[in-house]
C-alpha cells in the first residue's frame, strides 16, 4: 500500500465503456488511467482478474493463476497487424469474439516478429507450473459441454496419465488457443500496469481465499482439498447469517486439507501469490478471518446456517510466506465475525484493515466503521462491490438511520453520496477507495452485486458521458484538501 496517504477509485475492467460486450483492457482502460491521474488519484482497484463461470462471478473463477480471456482487447491486437480494424465492430458475441481470437492466432504464427515470438515462448516457460493445464482444463471442459471435471470420464477426472497424454493430442488446437489468449492478457495487463505506474497509479488487486471447486486448481491438486475420492467435497465454505444473508452465505468452496498443505510447505500458497504479484502492486486477500478459522458447513447443506468455525493455521502459512518473499503487501478484508484472535493475526503482520463507512450507523458512537473511531493501518471505503450504491443505500434505509447519517454529519450543501465520500477522504485511514458508482452519484440500479443472488450481477458498466464536467477537479480538491497525495 502506498506509505503515505492516498485515495483511489474501485472499478472492475468488465466496466470499463467500450464497443464489446465488456470492458476491455484496451484504450478505454487506459483513459480511465488519465481520469484517475487528472483526480489526483494514486489507487485503481479490481476484482479478481482470473477467469469466471458462466455466472460470470470474479469470486468463483476456473483458475487462481490465468487471466480473464474475455478482458483481451480487440483493439490491441488489430493494432499489431494479427486483426482487421473492420472486424472487431461485428464482435458482438462470445462466438464471434472467439473466431476472432482464433484468426489472430493464426495471424500471430505466420507474422509475429522474431523479437514477439522469443517473448511468447519466454511466457510459456515461465508459467510452465500451471498453464499447461489450465490449458488442458479448459479443452476437456469444452470438449465435455462445460461439464465440471468430476463429472468426465474417470481416467481424465484422476488425471491417469495416459488419459492426459491421449487428451493433449487430441485437444491440441484448442490448448494452443488458450495457451495463445493467456499470453495476450499478461501481455496487455502488463503494459497497462506500466502506463498506470508511469501515471503514478498503483494497481491493486484483489485474491479470494478460497476456489472455485470447478477449476484447474482443485482437478490438478486434489490431495490439498477436502474432497472425497471422487472429486466430491465433504465440506464447503460459507459464512454464517451477517448482515448480507439471514441464512448466511454457502458458497460451496471446498475446504483446504491445511495439515496436507502445512507438510508440504505451502507450496501451492507460494505459487498462487507469486502469480498475483506479477499482476498487481498489493493486494486485498478476501475473507482473511478465514485464516484464522473457517466456517465449514456439510456438503449436503442447503444453507450456512448449520456449520461450525474450523481453525486454519494462518501463522504458519503467512510466516512461510514471508520467508519466502519478505514483507508481504497484503490488506485483509476484515469484514464479518472477527475475533479478537482474527485482529491478532491481522496485525501481527502488519496487515491494514478495511472499514466500511455504509456499516458505521449501526449502533452507538463505539460503532468501528464510524470516522471517529478509523485507524491509520486501515483501507476506508464508503462501500464494497458487494453493498448497494451509497446513493441506493441511504435511499433504502429506514428514517431513523437516515437521520442518524445527518446528524452525524451535521448540515452539508453536498447530496448524498458526497458527504460519505468527504468522510472518507478525511479519514485518518491511510488509503481512501470510492466505488465509481458513488463518484458518478448511481443509484441502486448500477449496483455491481448483490451477494446470496446468481442473478443480474457483475454485468455493470459506465459511460463516459456520466463522468460530469468539473468531476476530477472536485475529486482532487478534496485529495488537497485531506492530504492524499499521488
Amino acid at each position: 500500500m502506498p506509505e503515505y496517504r492516498s485515495a483511489g477509485v474501485l472499478l472492475h475492467p468488465t466496466s470499463l465503456p467500450g464497443p464489446c460486450m465488456h470492458g476491455e483492457l484496451g484504450p478505454n482502460a487506459r483513459r480511465f488511467v488519465d481520469f484517475l491521474h487528472d483526480c489526483g488519484l494514486a489507487v485503481w482497484q479490481v476484482l479478481p482478474l482470473n477467469p469466471p463461470h458462466e455466472d460470470g462471478s470474479p469470486y468463483q473463477a476456473q483458475s487462481v493463476h490465468a487471466g480473464d480471456h474475455r478482458l483481451i482487447s480487440l483493439e490491441w491486437i488489430a493494432e499489431r497487424g494479427w486483426l482487421d480494424a473492420e472486424d472487431i465492430s461485428v464482435a458482438a458475441s462470445s462466438e464471434a469474439r472467439s473466431r476472432l481470437l482464433l484468426l489472430s492466432r493464426r495471424a500471430f504464427e505466420t507474422s509475429a516478429s522474431p523479437e514477439i515470438r522469443h517473448e511468447f515462448d519466454a511466457f510459456i516457460a515461465h508459467h510452465q507450473q500451471w498453464l499447461p493445464d489450465y490449458a488442458l482444463f479448459r479443452a476437456l471442459r469444452r470438449h465435455h459441454d462445460n461439464a465440471p471435471w468430476w463429472e468426465w470420464p474417470q481416467t481424465v477426472r484422476d488425471r491417469e496419465p495416459d488419459a492426459l497424454k491421449a487428451a493433449s493430442a487430441e485437444l491440441l488446437e484448442h490448448t494452443s488457443q488458450c495457451i495463445f489468449e493467456q499470453f495476450l492478457f499478461f501481455k496487455q495487463w502488463g503494459e497497462l500496469r506500466g502506463y498506470a505506474n508511469h501515471r503514478g497509479i498503483r494497481l491493486f488487486g484483489d485474491m479470494p481465499i478460497f476456489v472455485a471447486l470447478d477449476s484447474a486448481d482443485v482437478w490438478c491438486n486434489r490431495a490439498f482439498f477436502d474432497l472425497d475420492e471422487t472429486g466430491a467435497p465433504r465440506h464447503v465454505a460459507g459464512v454464517p447469517p451477517d448482515y448480507f444473508s439471514a441464512t448466511g452465505q454457502l458458497w460451496g468452496n471446498p475446504l483446504y486439507d491445511w495439515p496436507r498443505m502445512e507438510a508440504d510447505g505451502f507450496a501451492w500458497w507460494k505459487t498462487r501469490l507469486e502469480s498475483q504479484l506479477e499482476l498487481f502492486d498489493f493486494l486485498r486477500v478476501d475473507h482473511f478471518r478465514g485464516f484464522e478459522a473457517c466456517w465449514s458447513v456439510a456438503a449436503h447443506e442447503h444453507t450456512a446456517q448449520n456449520g461450525c468455525w474450523q481453525a486454519t493455521p494462518g501463522r504458519a502459512l503467512f510466516d512461510a510466506l514471508v520467508d519466502t518473499f519478505g514483507s508481504l503487501p497484503l490488506v485483509a478484508e476484515d469484514l464479518g465475525v472477527i475475533t479478537p484472535e482474527v485482529e491478532r493475526l491481522r496485525d501481527d503482520y502488519g496487515f491494514p484493515g478495511m472499514k466500511i463507512l455504509q456499516f458505521a450507523f449501526d449502533g452507538g458512537p463505539s460503532n468501528p466503521y464510524l470516522p471517529h473511531n478509523h485507524r491509520l493501518e486501515s483501507v476506508v471505503y464508503t462501500g464494497t462491490h458487494d453493498n448497494d450504491t451509497t446513493l441506493g443505500w441511504f435511499d433504502a434505509s429506514p428514517p431513523e438511520l437516515q437521520n442518524r447519517v445527518i446528524d452525524y454529519f451535521g448540515t452539508s450543501a453536498d447530496p448524498m453520496p458526497w458527504p460519505l465520500v468527504r468522510a472518507a477522504f478525511a479519514s485518518v485511514a491511510q488509503l481512501a477507495i470510492v466505488p465509481l458508482q458513488d463518484l458518478l452519484g448511481l443509484g441502486s440500479a448500477d449496483r455491481m452485486n448483490t451477494p446470496g443472488t446468481t442473478e443480474g450481477n457483475w454485468h455493470w458498466r459506465f459511460k463516459w458521458e456520466q463522468i460530469e464536467e468539473g468531476l476530477s477537479g472536485k475529486v482532487s480538491h478534496l485529495c488537497a484538501m485531506y492530504g492524499r497525495y499521488r
